[in-house]
């Protein structure tokens, strides 16, 4: 499993945007050579099963090579389970207001397409529901914990989902029904990928989601060969070609 990923270095963002006191309200931005600019703004929200010690940074390589391939990139912040303003609802409204900020950032193309994995793909649905990001032109979620009923049932992440929601479906209920995307309406084009040998979110979690789409729904899914659950964000993996095509196909939606 090639999560080497996770630990290998970036260059430095060019700039870092603060929206607010606490330490995840912000944003770091990595913009594209002028010449290479495509007019997109790709909002990256990173993974970790929404726990503290999972941060935007293992992203930043991702956030290189797509500012490389001409996008503006902003990889988010966001509170975790634990932390000031973390669990539900304030890690989904957190979210929503830094992608609001990215949108309203005066330096950066008004098209957003935001690219979320694992838990971060969970958001990304969850923020592409019921009319919640209006301003959000797609969004792409790599290996997603799209349905949170699947993700309980099979305690992915010692008990992820109900940590983040403050208990199980039964002793949370309103939280689950607000919080699980596979509960909700698509409302903003979504594109759901996953890596064929993923064993850290099964193939079980994106084909109940899957399954709970209608045929009017604004959704389609891929998969990526050979990839696991990490080479999905990793841009020296052949599945990278897969995520920028899957992004440029939202940009033209």
């Amino acid at each position: 499993m090639s999560d080497d990923v996770l630990s290998r270095t970036a260059r430095q963002p060019d700039r870092t945007e603060v929206t607010g006191p606490e330490q995840t309200d912000v944003y770091d931005v990595f913009d594209p050579e002028p010449q290479r600019a495509r007019g997109v703004t790709v909002a990256l929200v990173h993974g970790g099963f929404w726990r503290e010690q999972w941060d935007r940074a293992h992203q930043s390589p991702l956030a290189e090579a797509l500012a490389r391939d001409g996008f503006h990139v902003a990889n988010l912040e966001y509170p975790r389970i634990g932390m000031p303003g973390g669990g539900w609802p304030g890690t989904g409204a957190a979210l929503l207001a830094r992608a609001e900020a990215v949108h309203l950032d005066p330096d950066l193309p008004d098209t957003l397409v935001l690219v979320g994995h694992s838990a971060g793909g969970h958001l990304v649905l969850w923020a592409a529901s019921d009319g919640r990001a209006p301003f959000v032109h797609g969004v792409l979620a790599l290996a997603p914990a799209a349905d949170l009923g699947e993700v309980h049932r099979l305690h992915l992440s010692d008990d992820a989902a109900s940590a983040l929601l403050g208990g199980g479906p039964d002793e949370a209920p309103d939280a689950w029904a607000d919080a699980d995307p596979a509960r909700q309406r698509l409302t903003t084009p979504a594109v759901v990928v996953t890596g064929e040998r993923d064993d850290v979110v099964p193939a079980s979690v994106i084909d109940r989601y899957a399954s709970s789409r209608t045929p009017d729904e604004p959704f389609h899914a891929a998969v990526a060969r050979g990839a696991d659950h990490f080479d999905v964000v990793d841009p020296e993996h052949p599945a990278y070609l897969l995520l920028l095509a899957e992004v440029e196909e939202l940009t033209l939606r």
